[in-house]
């Protein structure tokens, strides 16, 4: 297929909706003599209406290149030699345009051969995801059909989808998440090709599946997307016991989870959900089966140290062996399980007198319990309750009674 070049008469892209911090890196690419193109998921989303997380740009410059152009720039990656050019916190990524041999049905290991932009864009993975930006001519150009699929809402791989999938198993993860996020119908041949290929995708990088599931967890579609991996399989190869889990009818639980992180937690005034408190959704129906089957069944009372071993064992159980997560969200998520017992204990009493603990972690906790509030509303009042406590000065919150030691007996 040869390239088509959409003006701006066609495609309404508007440049001033573009990062004027891209647009400066793209200039000054030129410049020095360099063809610089915005490309990607930002000229997708831009296309969409859609507000860009990111805006990546592909450039003919070489790493070392680029690197000599901007002061504020640096390289990373072996497998995939990239620049990230930084302005204050945020940090724009540049590739050099790459060539390769897109029929070989084989694992991608390093990926560093140049080449030019048509070149580039057929290594890429769905058509919607191959449209190039050309701020100087504000041309959309295309060499795989991506516009036309755009505005017939379809996911097409580029390529045959056999050797795509094959190539880069985390495809598959991105073809289910883009039809999460869009609600695009998935061309057969890459549908076929997904159920065919999903047993490869425990070959691939854990650490960049992780990002992946993360990032649909706070991408206001995880619902959806969770419930696409599930049907396909693919949850179930990469999580045994959560995709096991997942297949039975309490699996509607965890979805109800997620549900309220898309809606209620994925729009202002609420901030975005901290990690560990977004994991937490995923863990915390297994966690509730787990003491019921061990404690409650059995009419005992576990105190909140059992707890909190149990919660380290679940956190195991799901994201083990696959997926390491780090201390931090671990240790995290350990004390938003187990405080969730600590806030709504097994055993009721009255007068319980509220007090907070001495854990950093705490604040989490809280935020993970008024996601429970929002699918039991019957907790509301216990959550305004200790949310007051935490707000409370130290002065109006209740002293902490201190043991005494007992000295020991002389003989």
């Amino acid at each position: 297929m040869t390239n088509k070049n959409y003006p701006f008469e066609v495609h309404q892209l508007a440049i001033n909706k573009i990062d004027p911090d891209a647009l400066y890196v793209m200039e000054k690419l030129r410049a020095h003599g360099h063809t610089a193109y915005l490309v990607g998921g930002s000229v997708r989303d831009l296309l969409l209406e859609k507000k860009p997380k990111d805006f990546d740009i592909s450039t003919s410059a070489e790493p070392e290149q680029i690197k000599q152009i901007f002061r504020n720039c640096i390289l990373i990656g072996r497998r995939f030699r990239l620049a990230h050019i930084r302005f204050g916190k945020k940090v724009l990524e540049v590739s050099t345009f790459r060539s390769g041999d897109n029929e070989r049905d084989e694992l991608i290991i390093r990926d560093n051969v140049w080449g030019n932009p048509e070149e580039d864009v057929r290594r890429r993975d769905f058509t919607i995801n191959g449209l190039f930006y050309d701020p100087a001519t504000q041309m959309i150009i295309d060499y795989v059909g991506g516009y036309p699929d755009l505005q017939k809402k379809i996911l097409r791989t580029i390529g045959q989808p056999f050797i795509r999938f094959r190539q880069d198993p985390v495809r598959m993860l991105r073809l289910l998440k883009f039809q999460a996020r869009f609600g695009f119908e998935v061309d057969s041949a890459a549908r076929i090709a997904l159920l065919e290929c999903r047993q490869e995708i425990v070959k691939s990088s854990p650490a960049r599946i992780q990002e992946e599931l993360l990032r649909m967890l706070e991408s206001g579609a995880a619902e959806s997307f969770f419930r696409l991996m599930t049907e396909h399989g693919l949850l179930h190869l990469m999580m045994p016991a959560f995709g096991e889990f997942m297949e039975s009818a309490q699996g509607e639980g965890v979805l109800s989870y997620l549900k309220e992180i898309d809606t209620t937690f994925h729009e202002p005034p609420h901030p975005l959900l901290p990690r560990p408190v977004l994991l937490s959704c995923l863990a915390f129906p297994l966690m509730e089966k787990r003491i019921q089957t061990r404690y409650s069944d059995r009419e005992r009372l576990p105190h909140l140290g059992e707890i909190a071993k149990e919660a380290n064992e679940q956190i195991h159980e799901i994201f083990l062996p696959f997926f390491h997560l780090s201390r931090r969200i671990k240790g995290s998520m350990i004390s938003i399980l187990t405080s969730q017992y600590r806030i709504t204990p097994l055993e009721k009493k009255k007068g319980r007198r509220i007090r907070i603990p001495n854990d950093p972690e705490f604040f989490n906790a809280l935020k993970f319990f008024e996601v429970r509030c929002a699918l039991e509303p019957s907790l509301q009042t216990i959550w305004e309750e200790w949310s007051a406590a935490v707000q409370a000065p130290a002065a109006q919150m209740p002293p902490r009674r201190r043991r005494r030691r007992r000295k020991p007996k002389r003989e």
